[in-house]
């Protein structure tokens, strides 16, 4: 009943592998650095990093120069949003943003991604042709 007795590779007897023995170890040392060590005024300042990365990317990827047929940086984008937002989870889960700042977070990480996927129904694997 716990994940971390979960059978990993399929196999039975000494050649049985479970979750917790590839994952347990880093989940328990993630967890340390997460939630006693990491230095919050680095995350806030990651989060900022990634935020803007993230617009950068959007508005420099279309092919076009903004007329919005193709965007060439969807992914780029995408991948700095979800920074953005593992960022935030980290600040969160860490009890040092207020609950008003918790509502302009969620905003901003919530515009990041829509805007990611305007950016992705622009591209050739999006559906742009």
């Amino acid at each position: 009943d716990r994940v971390y007795d979960l059978n990993f590779n399929g196999r039975d007897g000494a050649e049985r592998v479970t979750y917790g023995d590839v994952f347990l170890q880093a989940e328990q040392e993630y967890s340390r650095h997460n939630f006693e060590f990491s230095d919050t005024a680095m995350l806030f300042e990651q989060f900022k990093m990634a935020e803007e990365a993230c617009k950068k990317y959007l508005a420099a990827g279309w092919r076009d120069g903004g007329n919005r047929t193709e965007h060439l940086m969807a992914l780029p984008a995408y991948d700095q949003c979800i920074k953005a937002s593992h960022v935030f989870n980290l600040l969160d889960a860490r009890g040092v943003i207020s609950v008003t700042e918790r509502q302009s977070y969620i905003m901003r990480v919530r515009e990041l991604a829509k805007a990611c996927g305007e950016a992705w129904v622009h591209t050739e694997a999006g559906g742009a042709a």
